[in-house]
Parts: structure tokens; sequence; C-alpha cells
């Protein structure tokens, strides 16, 4: 059955009507729900706060560091000539005074000959101008020359004993012939390196403390280094720059840690923890840590009349259980929600922390 137009019309207002009735009642639902779950604008905030107590810790300054060698040097040659041997295996472990490289001999050696006998023959004239001159035939004037021209050649003498001692090139310190610069048959003049030495027991761990930290570093604080391989190295603060680096305004920061066996290299990454003696500090969530106004990082507490204050933290370390941090007295009402939504002054209702 066909149904008349103006029956249809009817039908479709009735359907628009139903339809805004609908709708009206959903929003109107919706703002008495938010005007329940909302406070009344006038009201405090609600914050939620953690009683934070003080606790009496060692305090650590970390930084990045690596290890280093105590000394490393190049070794370099002191006169001329052609390498006729290398005794000593790049890599190894050699001792004090032991030979590097070794240069010819050439003619230092006839040198050396002709200097003794020298030597030698000034000795028989001294002798000679002594005996003449107790006998009169000699004034002192020749005596003192004859003792002359011996000093000198006992002079030549010593000149031609170093210079052959100079062709063997000796380790100055015991440590590792790291790197070896000259080969059999190369020719090295004075100064030209014969190789590398580094000395490793005891090994350096440097780092670069924050000018924050520099002034709690003293030299003999005891300091630990954790290597990338997990090996922890115990030793002490050996140095520490009282000259900032021009860069990065850090301060420079040697400690000394023991490696006997030579096991530990040169150059390998640590995690750098030095002690600073003990101070007060307070546990506190990461997420509590916030910047005020000025930039300042630090945390919001609340006082016991329910107001909010701002107290700058310096962070002493980071641990799982959340930063330890130096700048608060006493137990303290940390904000642990709702800290970034709240002011300095500001009056709040306060709820503890689950």
């Amino acid at each position: 059955m066909r149904l008349k137009p103006q029956y249809v019309f009817i039908f479709a207002v009735l359907g628009v009507l139903v339809v805004f009735f609908i709708v009206m009642s959903l929003v109107s639902g919706g703002k008495k729900a938010e005007a329940k779950a909302t406070p009344p604008a006038n009201g405090p905030p609600s914050v939620q706060v953690k009683l934070t107590p003080q606790t009496v810790r060692e305090v650590q300054v970390v930084m990045r560091g690596r290890t280093e060698a105590a000394r490393s040097v190049i070794v370099r040659s002191e006169t001329a000539g052609v390498v006729a041997a290398v005794p000593a295996a790049e890599g190894s472990f050699v001792k004090q005074g032991q030979v590097l490289c070794r240069l010819a001999v050439d003619a230092r050696q006839a040198t050396l000959d002709q200097a003794k006998a020298m030597w030698k023959s000034r000795q028989l004239q001294r002798q000679a101008a002594a005996q003449l001159a107790d006998k009169g035939f000699r004034s002192p004037t020749q005596v003192l020359q004859a003792q002359a021209d011996l000093d000198a050649a006992q002079a030549q003498v010593r000149a031609a004993e170093i210079a052959l001692k100079q062709v063997e090139i000796r380790a100055p310190f015991a440590g590792v012939f790291d790197h070896r610069d000259a080969e059999i048959g190369a020719y090295l003049a004075p100064g030209q390196p014969c190789g590398t030495m580094i000395e490793l027991n005891p090994l350096l761990v440097v780092g670069d403390a924050a000018e924050t930290d520099a002034a709690r570093l003293r030299v003999g604080a005891p300091a630990q280094a954790k290597l990338v391989s997990g090996e922890v190295l115990s030793g002490h603060v050996r140095y520490v720059a009282h000259d900032a680096d021009p860069q990065t305004r850090t301060y420079h920061l040697e400690v000394s840690v023991p490696n006997a066996n030579l096991s530990v290299r040169s150059g390998l990454s640590a995690d750098l923890s030095v002690g600073a003696g003990q101070g007060a500090a307070h546990l506190v969530p990461v997420s509590a840590l916030v910047l005020d106004s000025a930039g300042r990082q630090g945390v919001r507490y609340v006082l016991p009349d329910n107001r909010v204050a701002f107290a700058p933290v310096t962070v002493l370390e980071e641990t799982p259980q959340g930063m330890w941090v130096s700048g608060l007295s006493g137990p303290v009402n940390v904000i642990t929600v709702g800290q970034s939504f709240v002011a300095d002054g500001q009056k709040v209702r306060v709820a503890q922390a689950r």
C-alpha cells in the first residue's frame, strides 16, 4: 500500500524530533558526569606525595672514562746509522735497559781503539814530563801542558765509548714495546724513532669531571672503574687538574690502578666512580625531578601548611630504585604526581602516594 505524501512528511518530522531528544539527553548526561568528576574551579589542586627520609650516604662522582698507559714514550736514536738488528718483538714485554734496536757499529770501534791508544801515549808523556821536571829539565808549565793533553785524550776515549754505546737503543723503563718504527736495513738519523714504549703497570683510568663536581675530588680518594667487559678495577686518584678545559669546562682526572699481569689494555671505555666523602642524600623517583623558571633542576615538595616549595638538587647517583640527590634537608614530602602543574607557594590537597 502506498502512503500518501502528507503521511510521509509527518513520519519524517516525528523521526527528526525523536533523534533530537535522544542526542540532547546524551549531551546532558555527559555534562553532568563531567561536572561531577571535575573539582570546583576555586578549590586547591590535588597532588600525591611520598615521604623521603634523609640518609647519610657515600657520595660518588660518576663520569665516563677510559684506560690509558701511565707512560708512553717514542724511543729515538741518539746517533746516525743503519739498523743491524731488532731484538725486541713488537708487542712484547721488555725490561728496563733491554735493547730495542741495534745500529751497525761501523767505524765506532776503531775510533774508540784509536782514542785509547792516544790516551796511553799521553799517559807516558805525562810521566816523562814529571820525571824530567823533578830533575830540572822541564818547567812546571810543560808538566801542566802534558797533563792537559792527557785529560783531552781521556775525554776522547769517553766520547768514543758513548758513541759506541749509542748504537744500542734501549728501553727507558719496563713496559710493552707496543710499536716498532724501524726495520733491519733502515737508516736512522739522530732523533728518528725506533719504536714506542708504553707502561701498563700501573694503569691509568682517566676521565673529565664536570665543574660542579671538581671541588669534591681529592688526590688519594678511592675510585672504581667498570670496564665494558664487566671487570672492575680499584685504585686511587693520583691527579686532578686545577685548570678547566677551555672548550668543555671540565677538569681532567687520573686514577692509578694495579695491572700486574698486563691483562687490561690501554684505550678501553669505562664507567668511573670516584669517592667524594659522605653527605646527606635523599632517594627520589626520577619522575619527581622538574625544572623551575630559572632552569634549575630540582624537586617540588609540600610544606607542613600544605603549600608547595621548590628545592634545587644535585644528582649524586642513578639507581634502579630512583635518583640519589643532595640539596634537601630532613624528611621531605616530595611531590610525585602533579608536580608539573603546581607553583611555588600554591596551596594543595595532599594524598600519600601508593
